[in-house]
């Protein structure tokens, strides 16, 4: 029998990416994924480290899966990520069943211990890895979407941030590397792209041919046989001409953008060390909403951040009331011992913080509701993702403006479906996060339900455990 291995994947999606690669590693090396922990002999938990939530996540899986070597088949079991790269020493002492440690830039570094024989510890400098389209791969993605990395790493110096510190500063990838990978994915069915880093808008900044985000964009629009094209994680700089054209009218380009606006008030953005105020925020925002037509904006923003006082959080709320995001995560400030502001004066109340956080989620909570509402009796192509995981014989997929395990699903009637597959269907009704969206026939002799018959098989894809870190106002 083959051996076993079972995934844990905490945090972003960029984690993700990382948990696929050393999946890859793993059945490169005859190892069988199983979605049953109790079946595995080899159980990975790739960590999140960013804040006191995502910590204690990650620590009560590792607690969990070590159970296994009691109960289950398990023997061996590797923590790897970014809290194994913040804590090695510590994690090693007090959870003597971890047998081995790797940190965020060391997925390569499994091979040695598959091979067994490896230090307990194999926690290198974060700026030891940058993906490449040569990595092997499994994906974990529902059928007909995929993430690819651009970057690793970040040079911004936010207050409240322990990024640089876990990843290192900024490496982008070349353009013909990403689209090697791309044109890889697409070949065997993906449809969807989502393009994933630290600081997408910073792409290429640092190589000596000084690429732009743009040029990556279109290079991976035009792969043959994509569909989607959706950026991730802009910070909110002037976007370029060029960037807005792309997102206002290329076909492939979903007019989707998630930026992180973090606050809105001149003094909360200063102490935040974002360097610019709310003014330009509201002038971003503003261009966008201009520029590109049926955007799709995401954002994210930090209550409870040392200094904030109330008037400065009743700011925020006007302006999330301005803006109407059509989606938003909100989070309450956690206080990193490594990062700036853990050294600042005027800590806000947890209490505080958690009445603040309730008052933005119902201020945004009647906006999305308008949102979904206004989608009723509008047609949109889905791409189906399969079958649903919380109603039995139920498909679903996502729009558009719906991007991967945030902005809710589409549940499809009236029809039979494949997941993968990118259908048109009406929306006939709406919820607080999701939409009911009738299948449209499809025509045997049209180009949509050839190009179905025809579509290539998928990549290996395993179902590594990925639980949502945080909550999110989708």
């Amino acid at each position: 029998m083959s051996k076993t291995v079972h995934f844990v994947s905490l945090g972003c999606p960029k984690n993700r990416v990382d948990s696929e690669v050393m999946l890859g590693v793993a059945l490169g090396d005859g190892y069988r994924h199983v979605d049953d922990a109790s079946d595995a002999e080899l159980i990975l938990v790739n960590t999140c480290g960013f804040i006191g939530e995502a910590k204690k996540e990650s620590i009560d899986a590792i607690f969990e899966m070590a159970r296994q070597k009691e109960t289950g088949r398990c023997k061996k079991l590797v923590v790897t990520g970014c809290l194994a790269q913040r804590h090695p020493e510590e994690l090693a002492d007090q959870i003597p069943e971890i047998d081995h440690l790797l940190g965020s830039s060391d997925m390569m570094k499994l091979g040695k211990v598959l091979e067994g024989d490896a230090d307990r510890i194999l926690v290198g400098t974060p700026a030891d890895w940058l993906t490449s389209a040569a990595a092997p791969r499994v994906l974990s993605t529902r059928p007909g979407s995929a993430y690819v990395k651009i970057a690793e790493g970040c040079n911004r110096t936010c207050s409240f941030c322990v990024i640089p510190e876990l990843r290192g500063k900024q490496r982008s990838r070349a353009i013909d590397d990403v689209v090697r990978e791309v044109e890889a994915l697409v070949s065997r069915g993906v449809k969807e792209i989502n393009l994933v880093s630290q600081d997408t808008v910073a792409y290429g900044r640092d190589r000596p041919e000084r690429p732009v985000l743009s040029d990556l964009v279109r290079a991976v629009a035009e792969v043959p046989g994509l569909v989607w094209a959706r950026l991730f994680y802009l910070y909110p700089e002037t976007l370029t001409d060029e960037l807005l054209e792309l997102l206002a009218s290329h076909p492939r380009v979903l007019p989707y953008v998630d930026m992180p606006l973090q606050h809105a008030a001149d003094g909360m953005l200063r102490r935040m060390r974002r360097g610019h105020g709310g003014a330009r925020l509201r002038k971003v925002v503003s261009t966008l909403r201009d520029r590109v037509p049926n955007l799709v904006f995401r954002s994210a923003f930090i209550v409870g951040h040392p200094g904030e006082t109330q008037e400065e959080f009743e700011e925020l709320c006007e302006f999330i009331r301005w803006a109407e995001f059509d989606r938003v995560g909100f989070f309450r400030y956690s206080d990193e011992e490594s990062s700036r502001s853990f050294t600042f004066e005027g800590k806000v109340p947890a209490r505080t913080a958690q009445s603040r956080y309730r008052k933005l989620t119902t201020i945004q909570r009647a906006i999305l509701d308008k949102k979904n509402k206004a989608m009723i009796g509008r047609d949109v192509d889905v791409l189906v993702e399969g079958m649903s995981d919380e109603h039995e014989f139920v498909m679903m997929g996502r729009h558009g403006g719906q991007a991967p395990e945030i902005d809710g699903q589409v549940y499809l009637s009236g029809g039979e479906c494949t997941a993968g597959e990118l259908r048109r269907v009406t929306i006939t009704q709406a919820s607080d996060c999701d939409l009911v969206g009738e299948l449209h026939e499809v025509d045997a002799s049209s180009d949509a339900a050839a190009s179905t018959e025809s579509t290539p098989r998928a990549p290996r894809r395993a179902n590594v455990r990925s639980p949502k870190r945080l909550p999110v106002v989708r």
